[in-house]
């Protein structure tokens, strides 16, 4: 078995110890990986295995660090986001060690998924991205409905820094999503505001 292969094998092992279950019943961290690795696959059709084993890393082990470890509010939750890159980017590390990928190239893997260099490293960006169109394809509904006491302008405020996060040829992809209905019209109010 090849080292990529191995390292893929590592990391869904690691997804399948989620607690948390999509509706098919598959640990819901593997559901986003496989999310995660289709969408960069089509931003960057040519996307190298290593890529792809990046992709997968995205939200490695999110669910062993809950939200409600931290304060909060907003530099709270800034706060749990920065050191989920970092504990992200360190485990994947470890993970492509392990199955024998080259130092060199997990430490590649390590930069993107600690999401250093945003719109200046195009692995990362790649998967920023993916991530946000992820957000708005899989998972925009339940958040609202989880948040439905947010004013409609915070809603719009998030999407407006989803947007900048992206790329041009992301956000193409965005606009052509079949989002419903009422997200589809709060991600006009967002960009025409």
């Amino acid at each position: 078995m090849d080292a990529f292969t191995a390292a893929r094998q590592l990391i869904d092992t690691a997804h399948g110890a989620d607690p948390q279950r999509a509706a098919d019943g598959r640990p819901a961290e593997l559901v986003y990986a496989d999310r995660m690795e289709a969408w960069v696959v089509r931003l960057v059709p040519e996307a190298p295995p290593l890529l792809r084993l990046a992709a997968r890393c995205q939200h490695l082990e999110r669910w062993s660090v809950p939200r409600t470890t931290f304060p909060e509010g907003k530099p709270g939750y800034l706060a749990w986001r920065r050191s989920l890159y970092t504990k992200q980017a360190e485990r994947a590390r470890a993970l492509l060690l392990a199955a024998g990928v080259s130092a060199a190239a997990a430490d590649e893997v390590a930069v993107w998924v600690s999401k250093t260099g945003l719109k200046t490293n195009a692995g990362t960006q790649a998967l920023e991205d993916a991530a946000c169109l992820v957000f708005l394809e899989n998972e925009i509904g339940a958040f609202a409905a989880q948040h439905a006491e947010y004013p409609a302008e915070k809603f719009a405020d998030i999407l407006r820094k989803t947007w900048r996060k992206m790329s041009a040829s992301a956000q193409a992809f965005a606009l052509a999503l079949d989002l419903p209905p009422a997200i589809a019209a709060l991600v006009r109010a967002a960009l025409s505001g």
